[in-house]
């Protein structure tokens, strides 16, 4: 079923959307999930609650891309559960390690969570990633926005995880010179 076909049965109210939705991206919005929380019971609630949110969002939503729309609930879900647990302890695994790599692009001083996700700064962030060759870019987004490890990128693409890490590295950079010259860093 094409995504317009399920979207218009979250407006008719259908049920059979969710039954769509998780034929076509259950299995996609659980690696989101669990690329963020590496747990499989914690990453299929995650992905039983996008539904209810995506049914809760649809209307006034019409999303044109279902799977990004899909993917950005199951995302934020799982940060928040995933902030829920490290709240008391601090946790391994993804997370930390892709706000680390982040922090030397948005400095010390600032909480990388909510200034990554402001709008100004998401938006300039968006147009850096929109003007990046389209491998440079997949990467980026697979690991900053999907939290995907570097080895699993790197096999994606036949590269090295050592020649991701480099990928990343130089995107980084790259992104600190923009966010510098746009205002969102300081000069030092």
């Amino acid at each position: 079923m094409e995504d317009l076909q399920i979207v218009e049965l979250y407006w008719e109210r259908d049920p059979q959307a969710i039954v769509r939705s998780k034929e076509k991206y259950g299995i996609y919005c659980f690696t989101v999930a669990n690329h963020i929380l590496g747990s499989w019971e914690d990453s299929e609630e995650c992905v039983n609650d996008t539904w209810f949110h995506a049914w809760k969002r649809m209307p006034p939503h019409k999303p044109s891309v279902l799977r990004m729309f899909l993917a950005k609930i199951t995302r934020r879900l799982a940060f928040n559960r995933f902030k829920a647990y490290t709240a008391q302890k601090r946790g391994g695994g993804e997370v930390p390690l892709v706000l680390d790599e982040l922090a030397e692009c948005v400095g010390d001083e600032t909480d990388v969570e909510d200034v990554f996700l402001a709008k100004e700064l998401g938006e300039s962030v968006r147009k850096f990633v929109a003007a990046l060759p389209s491998r440079e870019g997949d990467v980026f987004v697979r690991r900053y926005f999907f939290t995907e490890p570097v080895g699993e990128i790197a096999k994606s693409y036949g590269l090295t995880p050592n020649h991701v890490s480099v990928i990343l590295s130089r995107t980084r950079e790259k992104l600190k010179k923009q966010l510098k010259k746009e205002g969102f860093l300081d000069e030092s």
